[in-house]
């Protein structure tokens, strides 16, 4: 198993440490609900240096992106980031990611931590064009610093404007006195800040920089498991839950992300699916009743019919009901749709909802 550059810190903060994607992670430091709350409404660190950082350079770096992923990255101008999934031959998804563009003929691809080989294998076999391939996984460090006082609790740390950084886009620049790192305004929770990239040998540094500038605004460590809940609550799908290698981008609701204006993986035979219409979809539901829902349990219509499954389901901590996201039938994907999902031989109602679920 292995460890990131902070495993050390988060022990000796007595976090609960589990196993994750291969790497020993913080799971839990004071609880779930206190974390969710403490990023929902102050601002958290995450440590997500297991997750995996591809460079990609070269006059066809951009040529074999195009050719693997679904979005279309030639939209994409430096400083700008975007989501997009790498679509296998199957109908399904290899991964999610982010494709970061550094320079001209540079782009840096952040990629799921259990997926770090498997997406390195995928794309390494799709480079027929000659595009400069470098696995940086292993030498760089990723914080997440979230929550809607993220801005101001570090614009401290650096000369670069925080507040000025729109979504979805990054700076290269000075943090904490560490030169060349990556603000991205970026993160999975929807209460905004930024992700923080450097190099493993810097990021014990930044970690206690960044908790010496938000110190009065309450800054706090934050386990993998309000990370989840976070997530939920937003309907940000979960590779290995809500995506895999088994379901659509157009099953999963990331049509959005699968632009037929170019070609690439298996595209024609998504763009088949998208005309003839896909047959079951990745819907948010709420529970009506005091139940929580589990991945892997049944979706059922009134008649007790199997209509789909839950992919992923927690109880909100901010809400305080329980939520899920799950695959059904198309006819019974429609917002308000009365659904049932099984718990233990019980029928429990739920109903479709637009996500997300959590409205700021």
């Amino acid at each position: 198993m292995k460890n990131t550059a902070l495993t050390h810190i988060h022990e000796g903060l007595g976090a609960k440490m589990l196993p994750f994607a291969g790497y020993n992670m913080p799971i839990l430091y004071e609880g779930v609900n206190a974390e969710h709350e403490t990023v929902r409404t102050g601002v958290g660190v995450f440590d997500v240096s297991h997750m995996g950082e591809f460079l990609l350079t070269g006059p066809n770096a951009l040529a074999l992106i195009q050719k693997v992923t679904s979005n279309d990255a030639s939209t994409l101008t430096i400083g700008k980031a975007q989501y997009s999934c790498l679509p296998n031959n199957d109908g399904g998804i290899v991964d999610d990611l982010i494709i970061y563009k550094m320079k001209e003929e540079e782009y840096l691809l952040v990629v799921n931590a259990s997926n770090i080989d498997k997406d390195w294998n995928w794309i390494s076999s799709h480079n027929d064009v000659g595009a400069e391939m470098k696995n940086l996984s292993d030498d760089y460090s990723l914080l997440a610093i979230q929550g809607p006082k993220a801005v101001e609790a570090m614009q401290s740390l650096t000369s670069v404007d925080l507040s000025a950084i729109p979504y979805y886009h990054f700076e290269v620049g000075t943090f904490a006195g560490i030169e060349n790192v990556i603000i991205s305004a970026t993160g999975y929770t929807g209460s905004g800040g930024f992700e923080i990239y450097c190099k493993n040998d810097e990021v014990e540094h930044i970690w206690n920089k960044v908790f010496e500038a938000g110190a009065s605004f309450g800054i706090k460590p934050i386990g993998l498991a309000a990370r989840d809940t976070l997530r939920l609550e937003m309907g940000f799908c979960l590779y290995g839950n809500d995506i895999n290698d088994t379901t659509s981008p157009l099953e999963a609701g990331l049509g959005w992300i699968t632009k037929f204006t170019k070609d690439f993986t298996n595209s024609e035979n998504l763009k088949k699916q998208k005309e003839a219409g896909v047959t079951k979809k990745l819907v948010g539901f709420e529970m009506q009743e005091r139940a929580v829902p589990r991945q892997g349990y049944e979706i059922v219509d009134a008649s007790g019919n199997v209509i789909g499954i839950v992919t992923s389901g927690t109880m909100s901590p901010s809400m305080t009901i329980g939520i899920g996201l799950g695959y059904v039938t198309v006819a019974n994907s429609t917002v308000d749709s009365d659904i049932f999902i099984r718990i233990r031989k019980n029928d429990v109602p739920a109903k479709v909802v637009k996500l997300p679920f959590y409205k700021k």
